[in-house]
């Protein structure tokens, strides 16, 4: 496979109510089927008219812009100073919900467009019927990455190609079958666009030509299956956030082991979640079922049979009240630790004949 990219100078400013299409194909009347266009996302929302109104500068300025932001997100995910990564209704996690003020008036702010997915089915549509093109269409935007400095463009709506290249049951050169490998060629390319782009050249648009035979005779699913479902996400909140979600939580679990026995490998994290900051000597401790029941008998009556799990903690000997203090801090982060597992517990004194000063039943 060879690829060219191809910038496309001379689309100019664009505003609201303008014909992307038209100005597209008089830029590049050189563009032929199978190209992929890439398409920076802030013209698409100016013609779309995907702007608003802001003062130009002052407190009056930072406040309209939160409110804005505060429209276009749908869940906070992390907040560090002025910085805020949100999802946006579209589902993408990124900062400030793609709000932009660069390569706009002052007094601007540019929004994301409203359904990328749709703005590319429709300029593949008006290029397709008006200029007998057969182009596929990416419209990007520069996100930030997790864990990695530096910004990449990545497809927001795509038309006329899959999001994903499924290598999944394909076979490598050492006969082993693929079996998660699922690329996200769209942000390859949306990436590769970018790359002649630029942020101050004035060339929103790029050409990779090679890497398609033919775009794919539908739209295709569009950008949305890049988008993780919710259930699949481990990494949903940033730190921070997440610590004060398992605060919340630890404050509105039920006072009491939950209607099925803890998982095991659960509560195995939340141990390990808090045993580098514990005091000095303090242990947690499983123990079995039959000690389980025998401590809750003889110190709660009536507990509900389905508490399978105590843990237990010994402070170092001799006790004084600066360790008994310490010791209940100790229980109090091992059950916010819990609770960040979804795991309920209760606070009781220990099973007779235990030398802990203290037992969680979960």
């Amino acid at each position: 496979m060879r690829l060219e990219i191809l910038p496309v100078p001379g689309i100019g400013d664009v505003t609201e109510g303008d014909d992307l299409a038209a100005m597209i194909a008089t830029a590049a009347p050189w563009l032929r089927d199978g190209d992929v266009l890439v398409v920076t996302s802030k013209i698409v929302s100016k013609a779309e008219g995907r702007l608003v109104d802001v003062p130009a500068d002052g407190p009056e300025r930072l406040a309209a812009r939160d409110e804005v932001l505060a429209a276009e997100t749908t869940r906070v995910v992390a907040t560090r100073g002025a910085t805020r990564i949100v999802q946006t209704h579209h589902g993408f996690v990124m900062a400030s919900a793609g709000i932009d003020a660069s390569n706009v008036d002052k007094t601007r702010l540019v929004l994301l467009p409203e359904d990328p997915d749709a703005s590319a089915r429709a300029l593949r549509a008006a290029l397709r019927d008006r200029y007998d093109l057969d182009v596929a269409v990416i419209i990007s935007d520069t996100m930030g990455r997790p864990w990695r400095n530096g910004l990449t463009d990545v497809a927001l709506g795509v038309a006329g190609m899959s999001a994903i290249r499924d290598h999944r049951g394909e076979i490598d050169p050492y006969g082993n079958e693929l079996q998660l490998t699922q690329m996200a060629v769209v942000d390859e390319l949306a990436g590769a666009g970018e790359l002649i782009k630029g942020k101050c050249d004035q060339v929103p648009v790029a050409v990779v030509r090679g890497y398609l035979g033919a775009a794919r005779p539908d739209d295709g699913d569009g950008a949305r299956a890049l988008v993780r479902d919710a259930e699949m996400d481990l990494f949903s909140l940033g730190t921070a956030e997440a610590q004060a979600a398992g605060l919340r939580a630890a404050a509105t679990l039920a006072d009491g082991p939950g209607p099925t026995p803890a998982d095991p490998a659960a509560v195995d994290r939340a141990v390990a979640a808090v045993a580098d900051v514990v005091a000095p000597g303090t242990v947690f401790t499983h123990v079995t079922d039959e000690e389980v029941r025998a401590g809750l008998v003889a110190t709660v009556p009536g507990w509900p049979a389905q508490a399978t799990g105590l843990v237990l903690g010994a402070p170092p000997a001799p006790v004084d009240q600066p360790d008994l203090v310490r010791f209940g801090a100790d229980l109090q982060r091992l059950r916010t630790a819990l609770a960040a597992e979804g795991i309920s517990s209760a606070l009781l004194p220990p099973p007779d004949g235990s030398t802990a000063s203290g037992a969680l039943a979960v």
